[in-house]
């Protein structure tokens, strides 16, 4: 309703072309296509950067770290990889999809919604919630970095499969005389 038109989530009224299934896979009518990931990427940066003043600083750079590494994994896709342009394997969509739709938006809305005088007192572990907050954003971004790896490494063997396929289809058989 409006509050997913504020958030980004859904198109203003009458801007609804990019949200038509296509029918093509990656397309922008997919939740988890690499353009609609990464137009989610923009809503979540725009929530980090509002909440900046009432977040902790590291954890706002924590945060800013984790959208660089998705925008990382984005922009692979982009470039093309082992699944063509503008696409990513079902483990990077499902992962992107969790951090930018729920695992960072969900640990930034329950921080933001701390009364401010108890984010730094200790909790029944004698954690604070700050303390718990920088935690999860490492934790977030270490997945990320996880899945960017796993895109970097999944290119490269595509890259050595495809050699070894054109090795094999041109290149002399040992039993050519």
């Amino acid at each position: 309703m409006v509050m997913d038109w504020l958030f980004g989530r859904r198109p203003e009224p009458g801007a609804d072309a990019d949200h038509q299934p296509s029918g093509q896979p990656g397309q922008a009518g997919e939740p988890d296509s690499p353009s609609a990931l990464a137009r989610e990427l923009v809503v979540v940066e725009r929530s980090i950067n509002a909440g900046a003043g009432q977040l902790p600083t590291a954890a706002t750079v924590t945060a800013r770290r984790v959208t660089d590494i998705v925008d990382a994994v984005l922009r692979s896709a982009r470039a093309g990889g082992p699944d063509g342009p503008g696409e990513l394997d079902i483990h990077a969509r499902v992962s992107l999809n969790g951090i930018l739709r729920d695992y960072l938006p969900t640990t930034l809305r329950r921080y933001l919604a701390l009364d401010p005088a108890t984010r730094t007192a200790p909790g029944p572990i004698g954690q604070t919630p700050s303390d718990a907050l920088t935690e999860q954003l490492d934790f977030l971004f270490d997945a990320a970095t996880e899945v960017l790896d796993a895109v970097r490494h999944n290119d490269a063997n595509a890259l050595v499969a495809q050699g070894n396929f054109l090795r094999t289809k041109f290149a002399g058989s040992e039993l050519d005389l």
